[in-house]
């Protein structure tokens, strides 16, 4: 597999100035990305994870080029980012979760044609591929809605749609389902499946939901404090270090109090009445649980909690001490 995006120990220093008495300030540097090395394949869907302040954005921000760095040889599609961001911009998409690339004041149509200009995207190229993020964006109704009026989830449903109107190679996604609703969740990951299926687009995505990186991810990188921890599957990731296996929550809703649920590959860690949470290993499906508590209790509703991100990390930590 091509390598599309290459990194050899990349490094980030930031030089910053802190209080240090009543009329002096100190500097000091601090390494947001330390000695970074990796590679992503063309047609990959990598997860890039881990805590605040890790190091996730401040590698994004190298590879668009909007940041240099401090050292280390950093390539994108054989384009060096911070020299060339101007040739890079054809060959790259950026979405960030906290930010819109939209006009604001703009009618959400009004945007996409400005895009159109500023990559001087063929008209016909720029329709077909317009049309395809309508339809699978569910954003025919928003078109000529102002980006200001638009709901969090059809703001971001609209700014994925503007990083790949000019076909880009690869998407990065920073934080992409934060503060989505359940359905806008669902859309944008069914999207992003497709795309990548059938346009072989390359995507690294940093995200704070293991549930993006499972319905999307075949492979998952951890970066903790400026350094790359972890490189391999989400499962080797729940088991990684030999701290035992990180653990899902299946939190389930019954008719009636009654007592602790019992069934073979889980345990109840909880009984609050009528709900009760089941413990059961992160790296096994839900499915084969879901479906023996609901042929065998007075079931009404369920749901799915995933390990937080820090959690497992935690664990990695504790399995190498």
């Amino acid at each position: 597999m091509d390598a599309l995006i290459e990194l050899r120990d990349v490094a980030k220093v930031f030089d910053v100035r802190r209080r240090a008495g009543r009329f002096r300030r100190e500097k000091r540097q601090v390494r947001a990305v330390d000695g970074i090395s990796f590679e992503v394949g063309r047609g990959e869907v990598v997860g890039y994870i881990g805590p605040n302040g890790a190091g996730k954005s401040t590698t994004i921000k190298m590879l668009t080029g909007i940041l240099t760095p401090s050292g280390g040889r950093l390539r994108v599609a054989g384009i060096d980012p911070s020299a060339e961001r101007t040739r890079l911009a054809s060959r790259i998409g950026v979405v960030f979760g906290q930010r819109t690339t939209l006009w604001w004041d703009l009618p959400l149509k009004d945007s996409y044609g400005l895009v159109r200009r500023m990559y001087r995207i063929p008209e016909d190229r720029f329709r077909r591929n317009l049309e395809r993020c309508v339809e699978q964006l569910d954003l025919g109704e928003l078109l000529d809605v102002p980006v200001r009026q638009l709901s969090l989830g059809q703001r971001m449903r609209g700014d994925i749609a503007a990083a790949l109107l000019h076909d880009p190679d690869v998407l990065y996604l920073d934080e992409p389902t934060i503060g989505l609703d359940v359905i806008s969740k669902a859309k944008v990951r069914g999207f992003l499946r497709q795309l990548n299926e059938e346009a072989g687009t390359t995507v690294l995505l940093t995200t704070h939901d293991l549930q993006d990186i499972e319905q999307l991810c075949e492979r998952v990188m951890v970066i903790d404090h400026g350094r790359l921890m972890y490189d391999g599957t989400l499962g080797g990731l729940h088991s990684a270090g030999g701290a035992g296996e990180s653990e899902r929550t299946l939190v389930v809703d019954l008719e009636r109090e009654l007592p602790p649920i019992e069934l073979p590959g889980a345990r109840t860690v909880r009984v609050e009445g009528p709900r009760q949470w089941l413990a059961f290993p992160a790296g096994r499906s839900a499915a084969p649980l879901v479906a023996a508590v609901a042929a065998a209790y007075p079931l009404v509703d369920l749901s799915v909690r995933e390990p937080d991100i820090e959690d497992v990390i935690a664990r990695m930590y504790a399995g190498r001490g």
